[in-house]
């Protein structure tokens, strides 16, 4: 018998329960729910504001037992507070190229994706990514997404070499940076940060409110640069709040 799947009323469901990636010695659960049909990019902007994320065609959020460290954050894009330090990066970049292409996996892509996990993730949850795994990641959606490839420019102008790679969704609020990766040999550009406030200027120049950057858990080293993005909000159970840094922002 044929699943019957009615995008107004998805069907959810819960995973078993797991190590957490973030925080040891804790264990997580995930509500899900498929996304596919016409309405998938509806449903998807629906889940994403309720403080959901996408991988491939399914929408997951957290659902763990007694931990709520995991909290959804966006940046406030038209209220943006742009520091000297964020000017910096921008001036090191400034012979970084951006080109919007159709959600299409390439070799070079997955090479750079490649050399990011073995350098920045090694042993994690992506760290054993194929090929045919990333071309899944990518090309796996009914909803409206696109990656962003930066390369740096050549010598006649025209982009080069790629350091960097944005999967994101274009929601009807915003931007969702569903998962981004880089040259981990260029520590000195903070590419990472680059590509976010490429996102903050792409959102404010379409008059989009916001910018979706996933989870933020306080206690990760590897979170903690979510903060450094202000105005940022974060979803409670009385709704979307702004809250402040927990660390000194860098000027």
């Amino acid at each position: 018998m044929t699943e019957q799947f009615n995008p107004r009323f998805p069907q959810f469901y819960l995973t078993q329960s797991a190590p957490c990636p973030y925080l040891t010695g804790r264990r997580e659960r995930k509500v899900f729910t498929r996304l596919s049909g016409e309405q998938a990019s509806a449903l998807n902007d629906t889940l994403t504001i309720a403080g959901f994320r996408r991988s491939q065609n399914i929408a997951y959020k957290p659902a763990c037992e007694s931990c709520t460290a995991c909290v959804s954050v966006r940046i406030l894009a038209s209220a943006f507070i742009e520091r000297r330090s964020h000017q910096r990066i921008r001036a090191r970049n400034a012979d970084i190229v951006r080109q919007r292409v159709e959600p299409w996996a390439t070799e070079e892509q997955f090479q750079l994706l490649r050399r990011y996990l073995d350098s920045r993730h090694k042993g994690g949850g992506m760290s054993d990514m194929s090929m045919f795994d990333y071309v899944a990641m990518v090309e796996d959606t009914a909803v409206r997404t696109r990656l962003i490839e930066y390369r740096r420019r050549g010598e006649n102008g025209a982009p080069g070499r790629l350091v960097g790679v944005a999967l994101t969704d274009r929601l009807s609020d915003g931007l969702s940076m569903v998962y981004s990766f880089f040259d981990p040999d260029m520590p000195e550009r903070s590419l990472g940060t680059f590509m976010v406030l490429d996102h903050v200027d792409e959102a404010r120049g379409d008059r989009l409110p916001h910018v979706y950057l996933g989870y933020w858990v306080e206690g990760c080293r590897k979170m903690s640069y979510k903060t450094r993005f202000q105005p940022l909000e974060a979803l409670t159970p009385d709704g979307w709040r702004a809250i402040q840094a927990l660390e000194k922002p860098a000027v």
